[in-house]
């Protein structure tokens, strides 16, 4: 009951931080989403502290994914020009270069482990922000888009609890089934419709594919820091949420599917 208690009360703030800001201000979304970014960023980078194949530093990797959402978010806000972004580039090749005086022995896995720190980590969160400071909606898209994620992993976890059988990828998450997935899918739908008439009225369509996209897009996403945790042989990305485990714990379903989520979006307003 004491752990409940303390996931219910962790899971509460952790929805609360993310969703006030997105109803507040444009400015201060981009802190909130800035700090969860820097946790996520050393919570991967410390992953690779005890693999000896793999030697990187975490304060490399989050100097430069700080300077990435940076420059892109601050050109948004309108306090850089669009010319800025051409400092990323020789930016990223100067953390590259490091190597060349750290002498470590597998160099060429480093850069890498610092590229996908940037890819998996500091793009999503910047599309977050970028998306947010776009929206032109009177509900903010990025709250549904969170909404329905938290959806689809309550109802995918409860319906997998009392109904599952058949397992959905029993090597990477044992505890996945695939009816698990559909009821979280049909839940998922289900919230979809509900935004629309509680929240966003006369985008019906927008909000059923949208969630359609959203169930099994975030699934992947938790299943692929399964995969990273299970490599790295670690229960938790880390410990800030109590009950819950680390940043990247909580936003392992979102990384993946604001991407997609974006995509949709841009396609479906084009049209």
């Amino acid at each position: 009951m004491n752990n409940i208690l303390v996931r219910s009360i962790t899971g509460a703030v952790f929805i609360s931080l993310v969703l006030f800001p997105l109803f507040w201000s444009k400015e201060f979304t981009t802190l909130v989403f800035a700090f969860f970014m820097v946790i996520g960023l050393v919570e991967f980078y410390r992953f690779f502290n005890e693999r000896t194949i793999v030697d990187v530093r975490w304060e490399f990797g989050l100097a430069y994914g700080l300077i990435f959402y940076g420059i892109i978010t601050f050109m948004y806000l309108g306090y850089l020009p669009f010319i800025a972004l051409l400092l990323l580039l020789p930016l990223f090749f100067i953390l590259l270069l490091t190597e060349l005086w750290r002498n470590k022995e597998n160099p060429l896995l480093n850069g890498a482990v610092y590229m996908l720190g940037t890819v998996y980590i500091a793009v999503p969160f910047v599309l977050f922000t970028t998306f947010h400071i776009a929206d032109t909606n009177n509900f903010p898209l990025l709250a549904g888009m969170f909404l329905l994620i938290w959806m689809n992993d309550t109802f995918a976890f409860l319906s997998g609890k009392f109904f599952g059988r058949t397992k959905l990828f029993e090597r990477i998450s044992p505890k996945k089934t695939w009816e698990g997935m559909i009821g979280g899918l049909v839940f998922t739908v289900l919230a979809g419709i509900a935004i629309n008439y509680l929240f966003d009225e006369g985008n019906l369509t927008y909000w059923i594919v949208t969630a359609l996209i959203i169930a099994p897009v975030a699934i992947l996403g938790d299943l692929l820091e399964s995969l990273f945790k299970r490599n790295m042989k670690v229960k938790d990305s880390g410990k800030i949420l109590p009950g819950h485990g680390g940043i990247l714990d909580r936003f392992d379903a979102a990384l993946f599917a604001i991407p997609v989520f974006t995509a949709w979006t841009y396609f479906y307003m084009y049209f």
